[in-house]
């Protein structure tokens, strides 16, 4: 990564916080092409992506007695 990226970067980090945005996950990946972008937002406390966020959990209707 190259100071040019680095700083954009920074940016957008600081662009977000400056936004009011409290949590913010930033990951690379190589699957990806140069320059592309993704961003994904969730209102709760859950990991985006993850089961719980995604309701994709199997078992979620299961009630403890």
């Amino acid at each position: 990564m190259d100071t040019e990226n680095i700083d954009e970067l920074i940016e957008m980090i600081d662009n977000k916080m400056n936004g009011g945005v409290s949590r913010l996950k930033v990951g690379f990946s190589d699957e990806m092409q140069a320059g592309e972008k993704k961003e994904a937002y969730h209102h709760g406390r859950c990991d985006v992506g993850s089961p719980w966020a995604t309701g994709s959990v199997g078992n979620c209707d299961a009630i403890d007695e």
